[in-house]
């Protein structure tokens, strides 16, 4: 390969393969004719040579043109043989299909569908192979017709396979309510104004849609921990280390923000019902700068990924539906809940909280209260953000003489 003027050349002769039962590298090469070489391409629309001598295009499979000129996504040999060589092919061939908006040959997902085809994935393809292909997928134009197709044609759980055991039991046709949840986030993404997300976000929100009807069920790994089963589909079966965190942190702070929607949406007064995740640091915090505070302490978890998180738990939160209402209807609901409780967050002025810096830091709180180290400095830090949180206008010496007030209440009590 070399670079010529910007554009990347790779070189490569025309050549024969012979394959393993094992991989999808060949065991075996030699030259080959044009012909041979085309015919051992994965589909028909990628084996047309381009003849710089005669400025022409050459057919040597005889159906790659009129493929093209039809929209049809079929192998050169026979589909299954195509697809025991190398499994990866099956991927290739529904990603290319949704890309151009092309038709899947029927024979062609007969082969892919085969227990055949499904075993030689398992065997000859790596994880991260089978990760990269998933993720052009979600990042490409058409990824909830890619990922329908995958379950069309019984591969969902072969792509995004399970750990061995698992509780509580997956139900039956629970890979259709994961393209449901994709889909309804890719049209809401598309309803949003288009700056509202950017391509990393949009991956993300994907990602997290997907996995959301699984985000409840747990494998256990080393010392008895129980961990969420979509790790162990992102680390495991796609590898895609980087993404699961993130994954995860999502589908918590959803959660978070399913119980703050109903008080941000609202032109009223409301209090948040159920806030055990973070008990105790809202005790001292006036009712009125409650749902501040909290919001507050979700985005600073969360931090640039909150219109994520919310997109995800606007998701999940019922909105009020009658019998006379398409899905348009339900969708665009969804989309008004979701920019009004951006505008209020806004409003709250606290996009960007995460950015903010404390008013007083753990040195401060371990010499005006005399302490060392430990878990009550954390606590107080805590505290003190929840104060600033509650009183934005505040200053230092402020929070300070309320640090050393509650402190003094606080002695007394106990």
């Amino acid at each position: 390969m070399l670079n010529l003027f910007g554009m990347r050349i790779d070189f490569v002769n025309l050549r024969s393969e012979e394959y393993t039962e094992n991989s999808r590298i060949p065991s075996k090469q030699s030259f080959g004719t044009p012909e041979v070489d085309a015919y051992r391409r994965d589909l028909t629309i990628n084996s047309l040579f381009y003849n710089i001598h005669s400025d022409s295009v050459e057919d040597f499979t005889k159906r790659g043109i009129s493929d093209l000129k039809s929209g049809r996504i079929v192998t050169p040999l026979p589909p299954k043989a195509t697809f025991l060589d190398d499994p990866l092919r099956v991927l290739r061939a529904i990603r290319f299909g949704v890309r151009f908006e092309f038709t899947l040959d029927e024979d062609l997902k007969v082969a892919a569908a085969c227990g055949d085809v499904k075993d030689a994935l398992a065997a000859k393809i790596s994880k991260e192979r089978i990760g990269k292909e998933i993720d052009l997928m979600i990042s490409g134009n058409q990824p909830v017709k890619a990922l329908t197709h995958i379950c069309d044609l019984t591969l969902f759980w072969n792509v995004f396979s399970l750990p061995p055991k698992f509780e509580p039991a997956i139900p039956d046709g629970c890979e259709r309510l994961c393209i449901s949840y994709l889909d309804t986030a890719w049209n809401l993404i598309h309803l949003l104004k288009e700056s509202t997300f950017k391509d990393k976000e949009r991956r993300l929100s994907l990602f997290a849609a997907l996995f959301l009807p699984l985000k409840n069920i747990t494998y256990q790994v080393k010392k008895a921990k129980m961990v969420p089963v979509v790790n162990y589909i992102i680390v495991d079966s796609l590898k895609r280390n980087e993404d699961a965190k993130m994954v995860l942190d999502l589908h918590q702070a959803s959660q978070k923000f399913l119980s703050l929607i109903p008080c941000l949406a609202s032109n009223e007064d409301l209090q948040p019902d159920d806030v055990d995740w973070i008990r105790g640091l809202i005790d001292d915090v006036s009712i009125a700068s409650r749902v501040r505070v909290l919001t507050g302490f979700l985005l600073r978890e969360i931090k640039d990924l909150w219109r994520v998180a919310l997109l995800v738990s606007i998701l999940l939160h019922p909105i009020g539906i009658n019998d006379t209402e398409d899905e348009s209807s339900q969708l665009h609901k969804r989309r008004d809940l979701f920019n009004t409780v951006e505008s209020s967050i806004i409003k709250l002025g606290l996009d960007k909280v995460w950015e903010v810096k404390p008013l007083i830091s753990g040195e401060d709180i371990k010499n005006v209260l005399q302490l060392e180290e430990g878990p009550l400095v954390k606590e107080w830090k805590e505290k003190s953000m929840a104060w600033e949180l509650a009183n934005p206008s505040r200053t230092t010496e402020e929070c300070i003489d309320w640090l050393r007030e509650t402190n003094s209440k606080r002695v007394k009590l106990e």
